[in-house]
């Protein structure tokens, strides 16, 4: 009875140390997640500014009109 106590007591801690180390991992991923979020969004917006400049200026292959 005494060894499978111990055996049992050797498995939660083992299962204990387990969750805390995903638990940071998790966290981890977590920020890093959010970092990318934020960038994306950023992101996003400098390509729709760089866009809306594009479409106000002429074509570059459109021949000029004193052609």
């Amino acid at each position: 009875m005494d060894s499978r106590q111990h055996e049992i007591e050797e498995r939660l801690t083992f299962l204990q140390r387990h969750v805390e180390q995903q638990d940071r991992v998790i966290l981890e991923l977590s920020r890093e997640v959010a970092k990318l979020s934020d960038r994306l969004v950023r992101m996003e917006a400098k390509v729709t500014q760089t866009n809306e400049a594009a479409d106000s200026s002429p074509p570059a292959d459109e021949r000029p009109p004193h052609w």
